[in-house]
């Protein structure tokens, strides 16, 4: 539920409310004073830090999501405007991902991972002192910028633990993702509900640092991967492409699918996001490297990475409704928005409970079988939504059928790209990924939204999404899982390994003639 599981967040109010790889290197610990004894740096020690750090980047995503009904009161402005506290982070994620990944790779993973945690302190104390809405939107703006440490974590990943222990910590930290946006929903509520709301944000700030002193002491230096520097330019046309893209998609159904801002910030896209292509191919130093990315292994899986991301995203939107709509619909089951998360609660630590038999699989075959399989297990879950949507139950089976596909699916994605693309751009390429799934992510919220939006039925004057408008919505997210399955099928299998078999014989016969 990465950069991810609040994408679009408001369409959910404005309805109910309104990852073999090639070689690490070794762990590098800055050299002691000759009298001074360095202290030992556990592998363990470094993915539990990395894991907290994906942890509260997500919990950061669903912090507002309890109290955004009442926002418009809190803060002495429009429902519309208040939907720009969840608009804010999802725009500010999707732009500085791609920029942080290149930075890490340029400047060191490390370095960049410290950086992502002062705009996480610094809008977390904005929110927290906020009294009307432009400081509130400012200070989740700048919390969005802290969404980096996800992929940077991951990445980090490749240059500090031993092989085999990569597999099972890529998957793990790419897990973390499902508890923090899990958690974060019925912990937020039940601050909300029992004490005053800006806790959650001087909690926030407080993690943020505790995050920071943790990477500062216990994760080891990176040094930068690649050479040169960052492409302004394209970073700037990205960003406005992206911004014009998902603004426009997430935004549609509120202004209106044939308004002129809506065709407007979609046109702009189309115009925008190829020009950028274009001079990312002519840049010495690109944001992005297209060449790489249009790689057969990477391509596909950044495809896979859209319809997962697509997929995962639809029963979050869907499910949340269903346990908030009234008893009386006859399909609603009428929980209170903590009870409703906490239902969804056991989905989140579901993905991580699977990230070790995920890295197992991969490593038996190869992580196309389990992004494959991940994304049918995916299918399953939405399927068993026409005879399991009636009850609390039953949907708690859902979301953790579903989730525990995500859980394998999100940690073979990160395997993929890494194993396919040069150190000096596991970053950004990983960056790239996850930005990927956050287009999903914003797709499906558009596309379920419209469904229901279009499937409705009136109650007591009140017009409500209608059941078969949830049943619909379920089965679009079971084909779109199919889809990402087929698209598996094209992924390379084992690509990396291949050169790997040949490089002793290399290694010998060079000896020999010496």
């Amino acid at each position: 539920m990465c950069v991810m599981h609040a994408l679009c967040i408001d369409h959910i109010i404005c309805t109910v409310h309104k990852f073999a790889l090639p070689k690490p290197k070794e762990i590098r610990v800055a050299d002691p004073a000759p009298a001074v004894r360095a202290p030992a740096v556990r592998p363990g020690g470094i993915v539990g830090v990395l894991a907290a750090a994906g942890i509260v980047a997500a919990l950061m995503q669903t912090l507002v999501v309890p109290f955004i009904g009442d926002m418009p009161r809190m803060l002495d402005t429009s429902a519309s405007n208040a939907s720009w506290v969840v608009t804010a982070t999802l725009l500010a994620g999707a732009v500085s991902i791609p920029v942080t990944g290149r930075l890490g790779d340029l400047l060191g993973k490390r370095t960049m991972l410290l950086a992502c945690a002062v705009p996480l302190i610094a809008g977390s104390v904005v929110c927290a002192l906020a009294a009307t809405v432009v400081p509130m939107i400012i200070g989740r703006g700048l919390q969005g910028l802290g969404m980096g440490m996800i992929p940077l974590g991951i990445s980090a990943l490749r240059e500090l633990l031993p092989p085999e222990r990569l597999g099972t910590s890529i998957a793990l930290i790419s897990a973390s993702l499902g508890i923090g946006g899990a958690l974060g929903m019925p912990i937020a509520a039940a601050v909300a509900e029992h004490t005053n709301w800006r806790v959650l944000f001087w909690a926030s700030s407080a993690l943020s640092a505790m995050i920071a002193v943790l990477i500062w002491r216990l994760v080891p230096p990176t040094p930068p991967q690649a050479k040169g520097r960052l492409d302004v330019i394209g970073a700037l046309g990205l960003g406005t492409g992206l911004v014009c893209l998902l603004l426009g998609v997430s935004k549609g159904a509120d202004w209106g699918w044939t308004s002129g801002t809506t065709l407007g910030l979609l046109a702009a896209a189309a115009v925008v996001l190829p020009a950028w292509g274009w001079w990312e191919l002519r840049s010495r130093d690109p944001l992005v490297d297209l060449r790489v990315t249009a790689r057969r292994q990477v391509l596909f899986t950044n495809l896979a990475s859209v319809l997962v991301g697509c997929a995962m995203y639809a029963q979050a939107l869907i499910v949340m409704q269903l346990l908030q709509l009234p008893e009386a619909t006859g399909y609603g089951l009428g929980q209170t928005m903590l009870a409703a998360g906490l239902w969804m609660a056991p989905s989140g630590l579901t993905m991580m409970a699977v990230s070790p038999l995920g890295a197992k699989l991969s490593a038996a075959t190869a992580p196309k079988v389990t992004l494959g399989v991940g994304s049918l297990i995916i299918a399953i879950g939405y399927g068993s939504s026409t005879v399991l949507m009636g009850s609390t139950w039953g949907l708690l089976v859902i979301t953790v059928i579903c989730n525990a596909g995500v859980g394998l699916a999100y940690g073979a994605m990160p395997a993929l790209i890494m194993s396919a693309v040069p150190a000096s751009e596991t970053a950004s390429a990983n960056g790239f990924n996850t930005l990927m799934r956050s287009v999903g992510t914003t797709v499906s919220a558009a596309v379920v939204g419209v469904v229901l939006a279009e499937m409705t039925t009136s109650m007591g004057g009140h017009v409500l999404p209608s059941e078969s408008g949830f049943l619909t919505s379920m089965l679009f997210g079971c084909g779109v899982a199919l889809l990402a399955a087929a698209v598996t099928l094209a992924i390379p299998g084992r690509p990396a390994r291949r050169p790997a078999k040949h490089a002793a014989p290399a290694k010998q016969s060079a000896r020999s003639m010496t």
